[in-house]
């Protein structure tokens, strides 16, 4: 079963918030509601869930082993 829901940890702040995740693409950008932080993944990760969440993106997901899926 996928999961949809991934809770973001902020690398500036490290406040934390839970987020949809789309299930159909990756997220590239996501402005932390607590500092303004633009996070983007790190290098090797297709969104900032597999980056930052605690649940890598849907695609990802379908597909273990992978780090690229879009």
């Amino acid at each position: 079963m996928i999961e949809i829901n991934s809770t973001l940890t902020c690398p500036e702040c490290g406040n934390r918030k839970t987020e949809q995740m789309p299930t159909d693409a990756c997220q590239y950008f996501y402005e932390c509601t607590f500092c303004g932080a633009l996070l983007k993944p790190l290098a090797g990760d297709c969104c900032v869930y597999c980056s930052y969440g605690d649940v890598p993106c849907p695609p990802i997901q379908q597909a273990p082993g992978t780090k690229s899926c879009c």
